[in-house]
């Protein structure tokens, strides 16, 4: 409790600065000391030669230099020399209405950086004490004014612990170049179904996905990259569809994006009323598996050859379950439901992709679970793909512009933090398609095995 008006001392302010940023009094006293010990040409040496050493780690090991000293470099700056500093951090505070006024002294109590990361270069991490009294919610209903005043893309908010938030700053688009196909595996060893890389996220690394035991879905509107989500996944698993460890089920209602993997397909159909017969075989498949995981004794499968992972891929499902015959509808709505359901433990994932997320369209929505929104044409399709308050919390994937640019950039959330994070898909272009087809193919014509 407060029971003077009085301000603390600015000297004892000054200290306790002193105290939480010692960095910024460590280096110039030291630079002091020894310029009165040493000398200012030893020091000027000693300077010099620190810099010429950075510079030459930078120009000759980028990976390295971008990896270690890049992003402490990075975050000084911006945290000394932006937005983020001294009074500038205040404007922003009471510019956007988080830096209230003590009831007593008048005084504004201006959110604290305890700190801040910078990890890639168009995105930063501050971590904020709030006021007493803040909560998280609040924070979020502020992040577009919070974008405007940092001169930012997007602002997420994240709790991370009781009184801190962060906020992961976009400060330009994190793509501005292609992703590459991910490259074909020869050793089924080599992919692990737990973390399968299909592109990037918005801080250059992986942007990887479960497939086992997990069910993909993807909404996006046309042109919007869906399609990079398919084969992206495909070539990463190509090994294990070659070695016949992974089955595909593909129904491809459109008859376009996915037609070339009739191919490789364990079973493919386009026509609705083939595409039922072929669901309700995947659920025939699916419930041989539990009788013979019963008998066993197990309580999950284990991937082989006699109980591969089946994956049943769903290309613009509304076709299928919102818009299409009500016999059609019902049948793909019951099967689809069971395998959300009992799927999981017997090694049958789903894959769904569709243009309007809502229940009316796809009811069998929530049994997905792992999801993915790229660019949408309503705000309203962000939460419904991933989530209630997601777009408040920074996915504003219906703000993806319309260009061929930015197709198969969208957003995921993050299981442990909820929070949006940023993600392309890598592109693949028809060659790479039908080198992924020719390299399933021709292993399975000649037999060949997996080999170190």
């Amino acid at each position: 409790m407060k029971y003077s008006n009085r301000k603390t001392g600015v000297e004892w302010r000054a200290l306790l600065w002193t105290a939480r940023h010692p960095g910024m009094v460590v280096l110039p006293g030291a630079l002091g000391t020894s310029t009165v010990l040493l000398g200012t040409s030893t020091t000027g040496m000693l300077t010099g030669g620190t810099l010429t050493a950075l510079g030459s780690w930078y120009r000759a090991h980028p990976d390295s230099f971008d990896y270690f000293a890049a992003p402490v470099l990075r975050a000084w700056r911006r945290r000394w020399f932006s937005r983020y500093t001294g009074k500038w951090w205040r404007d922003t505070m009471l510019a956007v209405d988080l830096a209230p006024a003590h009831r007593k002294t008048g005084e504004h109590q201006v959110p604290r950086i305890t700190k801040l990361r910078s990890a890639a270069s168009s995105v930063d991490t501050v971590y904020v004490r709030m006021i007493p009294g803040q909560t998280a919610k609040l924070w979020e209903s502020k992040t577009e004014e919070l974008a405007v005043a940092l001169n930012a893309e997007r602002v997420g908010i994240e709790q991370v612990r009781p009184q801190i938030v962060a906020l992961v700053v976009q400060r330009r688009e994190s793509f501005t170049e292609v992703i590459e196909a991910p490259a074909l595996s020869w050793d089924a060893d080599a992919v692990d179904l737990d973390n399968v890389v299909i592109g990037e996220d918005e801080y250059g690394n992986d942007w990887r996905v479960p497939v086992i035991g997990q069910h993909i879905f993807g909404a996006g509107a046309t042109g919007s990259g869906k399609g990079s989500l398919v084969w992206s996944l495909l070539r990463a698993l190509a090994p294990l569809i070659r070695d016949g460890l992974v089955r595909l089920w593909v129904l491809d209602p459109k008859r376009m994006e996915l037609v070339k993997t009739e191919g490789i397909a364990y079973r493919y159909a386009a026509e609705p009323e083939d595409c039922v017969d072929v669901v309700e075989e995947f659920v025939q498949d699916l419930e041989r598996v539990q009788r013979v995981l019963a008998e066993q004794g197990k309580r999950k499968f284990s991937i082989s050859r006699e109980t591969p992972l089946n994956l049943l891929i769903v290309d613009e499902m509304g076709a299928l379950l919102g818009f299409g015959e009500i016999a059609v509808t019902r049948a793909m709505r019951k099967a689809m439901s069971y395998i959300g359901t009992q799927g999981r433990a017997t090694g049958h994932s789903m894959c769904g992709f569709v243009q309007e997320p809502s229940k009316d369209v796809v009811p069998v929505r929530d049994l997905f679970t792992v999801r993915i929104c790229l660019r949408v044409t309503s705000a309203a399709h962000v939460d419904m793909t991933l989530g209630e308050n997601a777009r408040l919390r920074g996915a504003l994937a219906d703000e993806i512009s319309n260009d061929v640019s930015t197709a198969g950039i969208g957003y995921v959330v993050q299981e442990k933090s909820r929070v949006p994070l940023r993600v392309r898909a890598s592109y693949v272009d028809d060659s790479e398609i039908q080198e992924l087809i020719e390299f399933v193919t021709s292993g399975r014509s000649s037999g060949l095995k997996v080999v170190a």
